[in-house]
């Protein structure tokens, strides 16, 4: 992925508003952004670390690595899940991979 640390505050504001944005897609995005709303807190003076540039390296490598989009097989069976309710209507396509441990156990 190519997208450079932030070399200012304003960069950082930046990324974390892209963070929120997608907030719904990426798995626990309030701990992987943390790093980057605590730079904000001290806004009087701009810090990039050792820990921020970790944090950082670690977004980028889960942002090009998404597990669950996956194509389809042609003829593989596919479960839809639907969610509603009077406002509002949510649904997700699943595909069921196999695996020789539960997922109750992979945790």
């Amino acid at each position: 992925m190519n997208m450079s640390p932030p070399r200012s505050i304003k960069e950082v504001q930046k990324l974390a508003g892209r963070l929120a944005a997608l907030n719904r897609f990426i798995s626990r995005s309030a701990d992987k952004g943390l790093p980057f709303f605590k730079i904000l807190r001290g806004i009087a003076k701009f810090e990039w670390n050792k820990t921020s540039q970790e944090a950082f390296d670690t977004l980028k490598r889960y942002l090009v690595s998404p597990p669950l989009l996956t194509k389809p097989m042609t003829g593989e069976t596919l479960y839809l899940y639907m969610a509603i309710s009077e406002s509002a209507v949510s649904s997700v396509l699943v595909r069921q991979e196999k695996r020789e441990t539960p997922p109750s156990i992979l945790r």
